[in-house]
Parts: C-alpha cells; structure tokens; sequence
C-alpha cells in the first residue's frame, strides 16, 4: 500500500472509530413524570410562554416548535409564542435565552445544530451543558443530500465523479458554521476526497435554495425542509444520512447503501430552559410536549415531513445532550471542522 492510501485508509480508520457512538443515536422514549409535591410548578403555565427558535422561519426547528407550540397553547388558553431570533448559526437566540429568568416564561427550541456549535467552536459565549436546563426531546429526523435537478445526477457517485472533474474543486452549503448540516457535508466531502469549500448560508431554508439553484453543488437538510420540495420535483435528494430514510422517501438510499462507507446519523430536536428552571416546571413542561407530540394528527403530520416523535424526561434529554456534544467533538476533530 502506498503511503497516499495508507494515510487515506487511517484517517478513515479514525472516523469510524469516532462514529461508532455518535451514529447510534440513543433515542429516548417517553417516560412517566417523577411525582412532584402539591403546588411545586405552581404559576405555570403562565399568561404568556415565549419558545425561542435561533434558526430562521420555516427550518425544521421552527417547524416542530410550531406545531408543539399550537398544542401547548390549545389545551392551557394561554399565548405561546414562537420567537426566532436569528444569527451566528444560532448562537444568538441561545444565548438570549442565557439571559432570562429562569420562571417558565422562557424557552429555547434547538436543533442537533446547537450541540454540534458547542462541540466544535469554543467561542460560543456560554456553556451550553451549564447554561441551560433541558426540558425534553421532540422529535429526530434523517437527513437528506439536496442537489439541483439540472446536474442530472444518477446517484451519488456521480456527484462525487463531477466534483472530483473540477480543478478548483467545488462549494457546498449548510445552515451555518458548526450545524449539524455543516458536518454532514464536510464528512462526505472527507471521506469521498472531493476538493471543496464551505459557503455558510443564515439557515437552511437559504442553503437547501442555493443548492436547488446550483450555485453550489450540494447541500443536507432535515425532512421537513427537503421532502416537501422533493416530491415537488424542486430539487433532487441523492442520499440520507439515515437508513431509517426511505422510510419517509422510498428509494432513497443510505450514504452506505450509496457507496459511501463510514457515515451515518439522524438530526434530533429539543427544547431546553434558562439554567435554573425548577424541574416541576421543565417537568410538566415535558409532559405535555410529550401529549402533544403523541396526538395522530401531530405524528402524521411529522411523518409527511419526514421526521418523528421522540419524548424523554428533562433529565434524560439532558444525559443525552451531554453525551451528544462529547461525541461530536471528537469526530468534528477527526473530520477537521474548524470555526470560520
């Protein structure tokens, strides 16, 4: 073997290794709130609950935040508002949310997107273990490689021919710097060896539109952002991230079943609190998310989207979110994602 693909063979070596926890995501099933004193989340809900999304309209986030916020909203009579407070790819509204009390009138509904900017950019003006208070899981998603319909694409592995074809190489786009999109591409673009640079766009609506126009070559987005102009025949998808994709678009590949070895995993959504936040009130908190979340109408809803319910306790999402940025440190380090 040659030096080139030994190196080539060990640093593949090495994301895999990183991989084997962080691509079984461990989805956390509903479970019975812990039984709280008489009047521990008394004054919640309150008059007004504002849910904070630090992604654009219309992402994915904003999508699930919208739908559990209707139901919240619904069966307490109070105004649930949803508040998307855009910048830095996402570390605006986060850290807004840092700010606020910590009395049940605030939340913050987050994407994998905000552990993955916690893992790999130590910039981030807050710890996002320390600062925040978890409330629970809503839902988990594939992930879909979006191009425009005017390459003609058969496949993934004509992507990958194309783009090695271009001396200069090529651009491919996500939500931002440190998004869970940015790590998708970046691992493909690794471990096919393509010649390529990252455009950030403000969220990923932008980016999925700058993929199906071709300014760049491809991009990843969530099922809720790529299916609905899938089947419209806006863009064309080539892979999930995910096996557990052609569940919600039939005859979608995995990377793996696409000849990409090495790479796997779904996108997660979660809603998290002010550090701080009484547990009776993320408690209850997660209890009805969960209700809401549960209802036929939500889950069919989410399926259409491509994407699927998954409720957990405050503790356990927060267990997990711990878990998920430990991970996601280490193959961000393996992959060579940088802040920019």
């Amino acid at each position: 073997m040659n030096p080139k693909s030994l190196t080539h063979s060990r640093s593949r070596c090495r994301i895999l290794a990183a991989l084997c926890a962080w691509t079984t995501v461990a989805l956390a099933s509903s479970a019975p709130v812990l039984a709280q004193a008489p009047g521990a989340a008394a004054g919640f809900p309150p008059p007004q609950i504002r849910i904070v999304v630090p992604f654009t309209a219309g992402g994915g986030t904003d999508v699930i935040a919208r739908l559990v916020a209707k139901g919240l909203a619904d069966t307490w009579k109070v105004t649930v508002l949803v508040d998307n407070r855009v910048g830095a790819g996402g570390v605006v509204g986060s850290q807004w949310v840092t700010t606020q009390k910590p009395d049940g009138r605030t939340f913050l509904a987050v994407a994998s997107a905000f552990a993955v900017r916690a893992a790999i950019d130590r910039s981030v003006p807050y710890d996002a273990t320390r600062d925040f208070s978890g409330v629970g899981q809503m839902a988990i998603s594939p992930s879909f490689m979006v191009v425009s319909t005017s390459h003609g694409f058969g496949s993934l592995k004509d992507l990958i021919a194309y783009a090695k074809r271009q001396p200069a190489g090529i651009f491919y786009t996500s939500a931002g710097v440190g998004s869970t999109a940015h790590l998708h591409a970046a691992a493909v673009a690794h471990l096919a060896g393509i010649k390529a640079e990252h455009a950030p766009q403000r969220g990923t609506p932008e980016a999925v539109n700058e993929a199906m126009t071709a300014r760049v070559l491809y991009a990843f987005a969530p099922g809720p952002n790529a299916i609905p102009l899938a089947r419209a025949g806006r863009l064309q998808v080539l892979a999930t991230t995910s096996p557990a994709g052609a569940r919600f678009l039939p005859g979608i590949p995995s990377l793996a079943q696409a000849g990409l070895l090495g790479y796997e995993g779904d996108d997660w959504f979660g809603v998290f609190a002010p550090a701080g936040t009484p547990r009776a009130i993320r408690e209850r908190m997660s209890k009805e998310m969960a209700r809401v979340l549960a209802l036929p109408e939500i889950r069919e809803r989410l399926f259409i989207l491509g994407a699927e319910p998954v409720s957990s306790p405050p503790a356990k999402f927060e267990a997990f979110a711990r878990d998920y940025i430990a991970r996601t440190r280490k193959l961000g380090e393996a992959i060579g994602i940088k802040p920019q």
